[in-house]
């Protein structure tokens, strides 16, 4: 698929973000939040309609949320991450449940399946964070069947999560020319990357609420944030993560519940 939106700047070594990129993700233990994300592969499945035997692919599948959900409706199912350790997790998963599902290191990017290899292409909170957003939009389309579905959760800009993001480029300015993974989470920049390839794409805005937050020691982009910062920086980081924190915390009892927009996405393949 030709891109139909312009691709990062000239001159970013997008090879370079994504390997920083790459030992982001695999620090910290992104399974533990992972895992507490089930709920989201669960409703993408039913967003999509999944029956049995259908083929599944999971792009960015981390520690396999949206896999198993799908193993779950008893469908034939393909698990993709380029962290080994998450995918080492899917499994453990899966071989707990009895699951028969196919893990395979892989960039969102360059999927190395045939044209229309499958009948639905899964995403929960993975493929926006890749660095060739044009690129990744391309590969999900490329392996999705004509009249295929692919479904999609992505964070929004003013989310929880897309705010935290925003104060890390504050610390750790993100390279130049890459676009904010949180675009994905909106109407207008879906319309850019899948409009040539869609016959229709469905928005629902969901909320996740966190209970818990565990985001220093298990998230690797804040674990790798802190690793960067020295201590005054790392104690100004910390004040104004607490602040969001603390501003959209909803519980009013002195425990967390954080709601975090998504939007979940259904988009139906030409």
């Amino acid at each position: 698929m030709s891109a139909v939106a312009s691709s990062p700047a000239a001159g970013t070594d997008l090879a370079a973000v994504k390997s920083r990129q790459q030992a982001a993700w695999s620090t910290g233990n992104y399974a533990v939040v992972g895992t507490t994300l089930q709920i989201v592969g669960e409703d993408l499945c039913e967003a999509i309609d999944l029956r049995s035997g259908v083929r599944v692919l999971d792009v960015a599948a981390g520690n396999g949320n949206a896999t198993l959900a799908a193993a779950r409706r008893w469908c034939d199912v393909t698990s993709t991450d380029y962290v080994a350790s998450l995918l080492d997790a899917g499994r453990a998963r899966a071989q707990a449940e009895g699951h028969r599902i196919q893990f395979q290191e892989a960039d969102a990017e360059n999927l190395p399946f045939p044209d229309a290899s499958f009948d639905a292409v899964l995403s929960t909170f993975g493929v926006m964070f890749t660095p060739d957003q044009e690129k990744a939009a391309g590969e999900l389309a490329r392996v999705c069947k004509p009249g295929g579905r692919i479904g999609l959760a992505n964070w929004t800009p003013e989310s929880f999560i897309g705010q935290l993001f925003k104060t890390i480029g504050k610390y750790v300015p993100p390279a130049p020319g890459v676009k904010s993974p949180a675009l994905w989470g909106t109407k207008a920049r879906l319309d850019e990357l899948f409009g040539g390839t869609a016959k229709e794409i469905r928005v629902i805005s969901r909320q996740f609420n966190f209970r818990y937050d565990v985001f220093r020691t298990y998230y690797g982009p804040m674990n790798k944030t802190y690793g960067a910062l020295d201590a005054p920086k790392q104690a100004a980081f910390t004040r104004e993560v607490m602040m969001l924190i603390e501003s959209r915390n909803r519980s009013g009892d002195g425990t967390l519940v954080l709601p975090s927009e998504y939007i979940e996405v259904v988009i139906e393949r030409k």
